[in-house]
């Protein structure tokens, strides 16, 4: 049994359609990552799987529960990080988990004896008896995964998780997922960032104006959208070099402010990086295609609010 299958999803908001044909399924162990623009339809998927919100079209079957006609049921088996933190301020750390554990019928008891356990895994020991207003955003950030993990879920739906926090939390953050997929947890994430998903996602899907425009492993969804090679082309004469001279050297060329991204073959690098050389109006950064390469051709460099 898959832990989340979805089929032919639809949602729509005052005649437009946020979520346009949805279809994905989570293979137990993994992690499934929806990564898209601002306003591509993400968080709505995610209320949609939960039964927070009622699609217009199609089925959605979380941990083996029809949803949303018991959605409820489903729920508690799952746990949730939402894109905000939503922890309760008049409540000690201990307190957070412990109500939160009643939401699910666990008994007092039983989550008191796992609040060690879930803080030691949140990097959170000690601060059993501390008020939120004394943790940092990566102490709460991390207090709220482990709010997630209470109940014991079969599966954690994480929305951007990392948003907002240092380069150290986020490093944290990764660690203690990676130790849940270690674990046989699966994870749906929404994540802005393309290196987490290219560390942490075994697959992931592209969603643009509600749609899927790509899904497969990272590393698949490079070699099959991309060419190889990026060689970045900056400073103050580039847009004019990219104008005149630009396309005859590379497979295809975007301008974004004052740098020209260059995307050329393997056999086209060093003819390319030999020329530029010659320009001394110019620098440039030559490195491999990566996820996010990927990610602004298909949903394009134009700000989303």
């Amino acid at each position: 049994m898959a832990p989340l299958k979805v089929s032919g999803l639809r949602k729509s908001y005052g005649g437009r359609e946020v979520v346009a044909g949805v279809d994905f399924e989570l293979a137990r162990g993994e992690c499934y990552g929806l990564l898209g623009p601002n306003g591509a339809g993400k968080t709505t998927i995610l209320r949609l799987c939960l039964g927070l919100t009622a699609p217009d079209a199609g089925t959605i079957r979380l941990v083996g529960e029809p949803v949303p006609a018991r959605a409820r049921q489903a729920r508690m088996k799952v746990g949730v990080v939402p894109q905000f933190d939503n922890l309760d301020p008049d409540f000690t750390v201990a307190e957070n988990l412990l109500v939160f554990g009643r939401y699910f019928g666990i008994a007092d008891a039983q989550t008191r004896r796992r609040i060690p356990e879930l803080l030691d895994f949140a990097g959170l020991s000690g601060k059993e008896q501390s008020r939120l207003a004394t943790l940092s955003g990566g102490m709460k950030r991390r207090l709220t995964l482990a709010r997630a993990l209470v109940n014991d879920p079969d599966l954690l739906l994480l929305d951007e998780p990392t948003t907002g926090l240092d380069p150290q939390a986020r490093h944290l953050i990764w660690e203690r997922l990676k130790q849940l997929l270690a674990n046989g947890k699966t994870i749906l994430l929404t994540s802005h960032f393309m290196d987490e998903a290219e560390r942490l996602c075994h697959r992931l899907a592209i969603v643009d104006a509600g749609r899927i425009v790509a899904e497969g492993a990272p590393r698949d969804l490079i070699a099959r959208e991309i060419e190889p090679q990026v060689v970045e082309v900056y400073g103050e004469d580039a847009p004019g070099w990219a104008a005149t001279e630009g396309a005859r050297h590379a497979r295809r060329l975007e301008l974004s402010g004052e740098t020209a991204f260059c995307y050329v073959g393997e056999d086209q690098v060093q003819a390319l990086l030999a020329h530029l050389a010659t320009r001394s109006g110019l620098r440039t950064l030559h490195r491999p295609a990566n996820l996010e390469d990927v990610f602004l051709k298909l949903t394009g460099r134009e700000l989303r609010d």
